[in-house]
């Protein structure tokens, strides 16, 4: 089973920028589907972006143009970088692993915008 550990989140003022990344144990990595999620204080868990292993990214329309997804496969790891930010970006940021039956989730890193 994969294993994810996200990390930088922190606390960053409106406008500024975050680059979280995800690193997974396993080797089956390069052939899953990544995906970030977010959840935020009393609401639903929400997609934010999904990549295949084959580099296919799709983002929530909400926040194209701003957030942006990689994987560096040789690493393990994917990114995502998050650009002028905003209060309601606030949230718990999750990494997600899919492939065939396999789904794991990370346990989150916090981003906190504040205004």
């Amino acid at each position: 089973q994969v294993q994810l550990v996200e990390s930088g989140g922190g606390l960053v003022q409106a406008g500024g920028s975050l680059r979280l990344s995800c690193a997974a144990s396993g080797s089956i990595f390069s052939l899953g589907t990544m995906g970030w999620y977010r959840q935020a204080p009393g609401k639903q868990r929400e997609f934010v972006a999904t990549m295949s292993s084959g580099g296919s990214t799709v983002y929530v329309d909400s926040l194209k143009g701003r957030f942006t997804m990689s994987r560096d496969n040789a690493k393990n790891t994917v990114y995502l970088q998050m650009n002028n930010l905003k209060p309601e970006d606030t949230a718990v940021y999750l990494c997600r692993y899919l492939s065939g039956s396999a789904d794991s989730w990370g346990q989150g890193t916090q981003v906190t915008v504040s205004s």
